[in-house]
């Protein structure tokens, strides 16, 4: 059959097959879709059931596992009960009493003898009961023996404190004379092991041991009351009689048998006061007092005389456990050999007070002597220089006139002796003012290079001249004293040395001393002998009549280190030389320079400071005030330190600058003043002003921290005090 007539035209023909491909081709995709999705099913169903096997493998290893670590547990369980028994049964033959608590606090197994002894308990002491309920429980059982005064909880307080320790060991008191020893410790996981020992027997056992020794004591302190010369009677704390010897009736002369252990003290008190009297203002009814009291026996000496003269002393004193022992000592052979002895004493004293008047007289005498003798020369050295002076004038003029020659040379011989005889006066009136304590020492901050270069200038042509070799050590040390007679000092130990010394070198150098420096002079000397080295500091003694020394420089030396309070010292070897050495404080502060005076009055104008002026005199206060306040500054003037201190207080003021009076006239100085004020109004620049140049004001104004000065005023420095405010 054709599917094309083949009478169609051609275009009809291929129309036809056209449309006849199309629809086919339509049921041939039609049917490629429907095969394609059955495919997919089936593949899905295939990738389902290969998941399925592998999910049910999965399951089936699963459950194989899971039946193994049942296994697994059973055995452990197993393993764990066993070892829980084992673990009983160890702690069942344990001879203690064990507990053990976990690290909450909850009991986990306990044996049959914990808390055997505690009856009423036991039963109740279960798994998981917690620690405070098991101290608790223990508190308030009625086998526990609590002490005297404690309540359950009192003991519970405490048994809870000793539970925060990590170990602890203690002894609980049972019913029935028993005893108990609770050791506890703590686990590393954090509970807590009990044991309890039933130490019963040891504590009777120690209690038989120490009524034992106790009985041996006793009878070996009796043995020894026995052998003592002093009565001895021993009292509980009931001041019951609990002991004595025999020496105490021998003393009272009074009988003590047996039947006394146990009296009461005031039965002996009276039997020892019928046959004895108290002395030293002590009565029988304060004896009695001071034995009756409740503790705190102060100890308590006394004496007492017997009817048969004797002197006794007594002694009473506290015991550790409130009892008291008191002993009597028979002193009269002491006594009387005192009495003899003061008799002797007394004698004596009025010899000595004899001899010892006779000697302050003539101890006086000397010292007036002496004291004469230093006004004397004091006075005549003053008195002698001056016609000295004009004297050295003259002869000055008059060797200018003579010029050279014959006469010139006897000018200059003669001005020479006139030179010898000054530093005779000089030297003199030096240990005169020394030897009264007339002079004022400046002490001060003094570098010591400051006193060794002028000296090396001074004595090395000196030396030189002798063919000695002097040598000074330089030093950058600074020490306290004063400088002048510091300067004098090294000065006559070195002309000392040079004119001592024949032949070698003589050094000055210093050295550190702790916190002194050792200023030393050594020399090549012929050395003195040990008999000879304390005459050399007195007046006009020379061992060698040699030299131009006058025998006055190390007298002078001696008493000004004695005044400035730096020990002098002497090492000397006959042929070896000497070595004269003094200590002088050192310190950190160079000397203070002295402050440059202002070319021009200061302005104070812009500034304004407040000055408080005390001063009692009027008019030197009216020429202050104007001064200042001409150079722009206000002044407060009072007289007195109550009206400065009223007048500020009145104003509600601080001033910027002190100017206070020394002397004030009446109350308060002004030093008292200016430390009251700067501990009011705290630190204030301040200018002490006083005519008083004693070493004691400079020391004062240099602990404060004022300035000094000094009478006349000066009007530099109050300007330039004014200005640096």
């Amino acid at each position: 059959m054709s599917l094309v007539n083949p009478t169609d035209s051609l275009e009809r023909q291929n129309e036809k097959l056209q449309q006849i491909a199309q629809s086919l081709m339509r049921r041939v995709e039609q049917k490629s879709e429907e095969s394609g999705l059955a495919y997919a099913q089936f593949e899905r169903a295939a990738l389902l059931e290969a998941q399925v096997r592998e999910r049910t493998a999965q399951l089936e290893r699963a459950l194989d596992l899971l039946q193994d670590s049942n296994a697994s547990l059973a055995r452990a369980n197993s393993s764990a009960e066993a070892a829980r028994s084992n673990l009983a049964d160890a702690i069942e033959t344990v001879a203690e009493g064990f507990a053990l608590f976990d690290a909450s606090e909850k009991l986990v197994l306990a044996n049959s003898r914990f808390c055997k002894a505690l009856a009423d308990i036991k039963p109740r002491l279960i798994e998981g009961l917690g620690f405070a309920d098991y101290v608790r429980l223990v508190s308030e059982s009625r086998d526990l023996s609590l002490p005297e005064g404690e309540v359950p909880a009192d003991w519970a307080a405490q048994r809870m404190r000793r539970h925060g320790d990590a170990h602890s060991v203690f002894n609980v008191s049972l019913r029935r004379d028993r005893w108990l020893q609770v050791s506890e410790h703590r686990t590393a996981s954090g509970g807590t092991v009990i044991l309890q020992t039933d130490v019963t027997a040891i504590l009777r056992a120690e209690r038989r041991e120490r009524e034992r020794l106790q009985h041996g004591h006793a009878q070996m302190l009796q043995a020894t009351l026995d052998h003592l010369t002093q009565g001895v009677a021993i009292f509980d704390a009931q001041a019951r009689l609990a002991g004595w010897n025999d020496r105490l009736g021998e003393l009272f002369d009074i009988a003590l048998p047996e039947e006394t252990l146990g009296a009461a003290f005031a039965d002996l008190s009276h039997r020892i006061a019928a046959r004895a009297s108290f002395s030293d203002g002590l009565t029988e009814e304060t004896f009695i007092d001071w034995a009756t009291q409740r503790g705190g026996r102060f100890p308590l000496t006394f004496e007492l005389k017997t009817e048969a003269h004797r002197i006794l002393q007594g002694f009473a004193q506290e015991m550790p456990d409130r009892g008291f022992v008191v002993s009597f000592t028979d002193v009269t052979p002491e006594r009387q050999a005192a009495l003899a002895l003061h008799e002797i004493n007394e004698h004596l004293e009025r010899r000595v007070e004899e001899r010892t008047f006779e000697l302050e007289e003539a101890l006086e005498e000397a010292e007036r002597a002496n004291r004469s003798k230093s006004r004397f020369v004091a006075a005549a050295s003053h008195d002698l220089m001056q016609p000295l002076s004009a004297a050295k004038l003259f002869l000055s003029s008059l060797s200018e006139t003579v010029g050279a020659g014959p006469q010139g040379e006897l000018t200059e011989k003669t001005s020479q002796a006139l030179g010898n005889v000054e530093d005779i006066i000089t030297a003199l009136l030096d240990i005169s003012k020394l030897d009264l304590g007339k002079v004022s020492f400046d002490v001060q901050s003094v570098p010591l290079r400051a006193i060794f270069e002028p000296l090396r200038h001074q004595l090395e042509p000196i030396a030189r001249a002798k063919g000695l070799k002097l040598r000074i050590v330089d030093t950058s040390l600074t020490v306290r004293s004063d400088p002048a007679f510091l300067r004098r000092i090294v000065q006559n130990l070195l002309s000392n040395a040079l004119n001592y010394t024949d032949s070698g070198t003589v050094v000055l150098g210093v050295r550190r001393n702790g916190g002194s420096a050792r200023i030393e002079v050594w020399d090549s000397g012929r050395g003195i002998a040990a008999e000879d080295q304390a005459q050399i500091f007195q007046e006009f003694k020379r061992l060698e009549q040699r030299g131009d020394g006058l025998g006055l420089g190390l007298a002078i030396v001696e008493r000004a280190c004695k005044g400035l309070g730096h020990p002098l010292s002497l090492w000397s070897e006959p042929g070896l030389g000497s070595c004269f050495s003094l200590n002088v404080p050192m310190t950190e502060r160079s000397a203070t320079p002295r402050t440059e005076r202002p070319a021009a009055e200061p302005d104070l104008r812009d500034r304004a400071p407040l000055v408080l002026l005390v001063e009692n005199d009027t008019a030197l206060a009216r020429a202050l005030g104007q001064m200042i306040e001409g150079w722009g500054a206000h002044v407060l003037h009072v007289h007195e330190a109550a009206e400065a201190l009223d007048l500020l207080a009145e104003v509600q003021l601080t001033p910027d600058a002190l100017l206070l009076d020394e002397q004030l006239g009446r109350g308060m100085t002004g030093t008292e003043l200016y430390s009251l004020l700067t501990g009011r109004f705290g630190p204030i620049p301040a200018c002490l002003l006083t005519a008083d140049r004693s070493r004691r004001v400079r020391e004062t104004c240099a602990a404060l921290g004022l300035e000094l000065l000094g009478k006349p005023i000066d009007r530099d420095r109050i300007g330039t005090f004014l200005a640096a405010l």
